[in-house]
């Protein structure tokens, strides 16, 4: 029997990574979230502490980078509080995600010893892109291919021909491997809240709006959602291989 092992590819921001940072190349995880099939994340299993923020590379001028980071983390957090008590009035079971990434690949099944080719090729590929910026500031209500989750998600609005580019490359390693490549036509984003069931219906119009005009009116939402990507991470069964920007 063929072992096999679920693959998918997401980025990493900087200083708080959208997945859990780490140092190392390779690392086990056990309470990662997988990503589904349309690029939605799937809900990962509860954990106990705060969810782990995408924030920038730090605020200009501030002599405290740490205290900085804290600084943005909290404002995030007080941001996610008021789109899902506005969301809730809507749909009272949506969830925060516990952790934040942002797809750059369907997730796909690899035969087990595929895995260290396939992880050479992407590092191959990805060797010359460099750390940018993106802005995710548009929300957007998402559903998974079988229409049994929903989403909340901030959508890119800038840093998209960049995410395109990378794409580019991680699509030509699949087409290597003869494995599916990533939607033809992708809403970039970061899923903030899931829940059970096709809830677009309610989420969509009004809401939606009401949800927009709040990230629009939060102070500093500008600086908030403006998010240096410094590492491409590829999250193979319980393992993840880091591939930094330059």
């Amino acid at each position: 029997m063929l072992s096999t092992e679920r693959t998918g590819l997401c980025l990493a921001a900087a200083r708080a990574a959208l997945v859990g940072h780490s140092s190392s190349e390779e690392e086990d995880e056990g309470e990662e979230g997988g990503c589904r099939g349309d690029g939605a994340q799937e809900p990962p299993r509860a954990s106990p502490g705060r969810p782990r923020l995408p924030v920038p590379a730090g605020l200009p001028g501030d002599p405290d980078p740490e205290e900085a980071v804290n600084t943005v983390q909290e404002e995030f957090l007080e941001l996610l509080e008021l789109l899902l008590s506005r969301a809730r009035t809507y749909v009272s079971s949506l969830a925060a995600m516990e952790q934040f990434h942002l797809s750059l690949s369907q997730c796909v099944v690899l035969r087990y010893h595929w895995i260290d080719p396939f992880v050479r090729c992407l590092r191959e590929r990805l060797a010359t892109f460099h750390r940018f910026f993106c802005v995710a500031d548009q929300v957007k209500v998402y559903t998974n291919q079988n229409k049994t989750r929903t989403f909340i998600g901030l959508e890119v609005s800038t840093g998209h021909f960049q995410l395109l580019e990378l794409v580019s490359e991680v699509d030509r390693v699949l087409e290597e491997f003869d494995l599916p490549t990533f939607y033809k036509d992708p809403s970039f984003h970061i899923s903030l809240a899931w829940c059970v069931g096709d809830m677009s219906g309610r989420l969509e119009g009004q809401c939606l709006r009401e949800l927009q005009d709040i990230v629009d009116g939060f102070e500093d939402s500008a600086l908030l959602l403006r998010v240096q990507w410094e590492q491409i991470r590829c999250k193979s069964g319980n393992k993840y291989f880091s591939f930094p920007l330059r």
